[in-house]
């Protein structure tokens, strides 16, 4: 148990890895009944950790990943405290990503989530922590929420500190990603709390550097394509020619989320329908 600030605690579950950093960061607010926002990953000693606090009153769940969601289920059994999300795992998602067929992704989906209680974008809950908002900030996944505390955001897997976020498609959208990040940079919190990783205290900084990462590996895609069509994982090697090989699959992913975006908005094309394996081209 770390004590972040008068009212706020953090425990890390015990899940570390290459997507997760040290763990799922899950966080207790309030003086007591406690409201938890993502109790992380179907762990024992996690569960134990979390209800040895005392009394919970709510529990928030920023979206329907494995490392975030499936605890909340037995937590809510345990205490009687509501689970709310902004939906289940299918929640949120885009006409456009709807529509899209063979595009593989569904990467650590906790499929079977389905919270007790729905928040809708700009909900304001009560709590005995005090109010708070509800902020719909798809992108990272279809059903992802932020939730504003005083004068905080906790961003979930939308803006972290000591990574970019995975954008998966269909469950991840790279053009509802870039709009989530200047909502959340146009609030002007104080700090972020993250899911992984550690708070973060500039952040216009960080928003505007993830908006330019993003940017900036758009013209990278778009210079490969100059060069030669190809498929993502094609491109991916291109684009990330020095990267580990384990981590090819997620660059894979993003990548595809760049040319869905980018079809979308009629920089690239391809040839049928759009698809993991499609050829890309130079609209």
């Amino acid at each position: 148990m770390e004590r972040l600030e008068p009212g706020l605690m953090r425990m890390i579950a015990p899940n570390p890895g290459p997507m997760t950093e040290r763990g799922t960061n899950t966080y207790i607010l309030g003086q007591g009944p406690f409201t938890v926002i993502d109790p992380g990953p179907d762990d024992d000693r996690h569960l134990e950790a979390i209800l040895s606090v005392g009394s919970i009153s709510h529990i928030l769940v920023t979206h329907a990943h494995l490392d975030h969601s499936p605890l909340a289920r037995r937590l809510g059994a345990a205490t009687g405290a509501p689970v709310l999300a902004f939906g289940d795992a299918r929640a949120g998602q885009s006409p456009v990503m709807q529509g899209l067929d063979d595009l593989g992704g569904g990467e650590g989906v906790d499929a079977s989530f389905a919270p007790d209680e729905t928040l809708a974008d700009g909900e304001v809950l009560h709590t005995p922590a005090g109010p708070i908002r509800a902020i719909w900030t798809p992108g990272h996944f279809g059903n992802h929420l932020s939730f504003a505390w005083r004068d905080t955001i906790f961003s979930g897997d939308l803006v972290m500190g000591w990574a970019s976020s995975l954008v998966s498609p269909p469950d991840g959208d790279l053009t509802a990603f870039m709009d989530s990040c200047r909502r959340v940079r146009a609030m002007g919190a104080r700090v972020l709390y993250p899911g992984h990783g550690g708070r973060i205290d500039d952040p216009a900084e960080r928003t505007n550097w993830l908006i330019s990462h993003r940017e900036s590996r758009e013209a990278q895609i778009i210079a490969a394509l100059d060069a030669a069509p190809g498929t993502p994982q094609q491109l991916a090697k291109r684009v990330y020619d020095a990267i580990d090989p384990l981590l090819l699959p997620a660059a894979t992913r993003n990548v595809l989320a760049h040319l869905i975006d980018l079809t979308q908005r009629n920089f690239v094309c391809t040839e049928g329908e759009l698809s993991r394996t499609s050829i890309f081209y130079r609209a």
